[in-house]
């Protein structure tokens, strides 16, 4: 039921938009039966919110049992990377199997441990022990860009660990610097990482999966 929760909040983003049941299936990759089922068992606890050939959204019950099991999650994702030598591309799933199982007393001990971090490794907020929802950002997809701005790199989608690897060995991970070189008509985003002497190419859905900010200065604006 948590994973359920968890989608919805995913999928519902700030505004808290009603979730089709096609959509969570297709999220979760399972059938619209088995959600449906689900969602009858959430409705009666109190935890999401349903309106007939609309969907549903959680309830403020709801939402924090999602936060909840999102600060284990990202905890335990930034705990697996920092101290037990993960690669970010293989904490996603682990942290997946334990975020349900860890008591409060282990959770504050991991923050502890990580200072209270205010991020996981792929960039996203860690909601914080007053299961307060992460404030909104300004952050969008890479796409949005055009040849010779300049933006960095905030959040990283951490579902596919083959992306995470391929932008992992081109220097793109949550920090780095990049400077869009070209935009091709089909979706092709061509960037160079600050420092490097060679350009990636990133196909439009992995370009999509990365949110940045734009810096203040860009190429294009230090050759006008």
């Amino acid at each position: 039921m948590e994973d359920y929760l968890k989608a919805i909040y995913h999928l519902q983003g700030e505004d808290g938009q009603r979730i089709g049941t096609s959509a969570l299936a297709e999220h979760l990759d399972v059938t619209s039966p088995t959600v449906t089922s689900a969602i009858d068992t959430l409705e009666e606890q109190g935890l999401v919110d349903r309106e007939k050939y609309k969907g549903v959204r959680l309830t403020e019950e709801g939402e924090t049992v999602a936060l909840e099991v999102l600060r284990h999650h990202r905890l335990l994702e930034a705990y697996l990377t920092e101290h037990l030598d993960y690669d970010w591309s293989e904490v996603h799933d682990e942290a997946d199997r334990l975020e349900h199982h860890i008591s409060e007393k282990f959770e504050r001990r991991l923050a502890d441990l990580l200072d209270d971090p205010e991020v996981d490794p792929h960039g996203d907020p860690i909601p914080n022990e007053q299961l307060e929802p992460p404030p909104a950002t300004d952050d969008v997809t890479l796409t949005e860009f055009d040849a010779g701005d300049r933006v960095e790199v905030k959040r990283i989608d951490d579902s596919d660990a083959e992306v995470l690897r391929y932008l992992a060995d081109r220097g793109i991970d949550p920090g780095a610097e990049l400077t869009v070189t070209d935009v091709a008509p089909f979706g092709m985003v061509t960037v160079r990482p600050a420092d490097a002497s060679e350009t990636c190419s990133l196909p439009a859905d992995v370009a999509r999966e990365l949110l940045v900010r734009p810096l203040e200065a860009s190429t294009k604006g230090e050759e006008a």
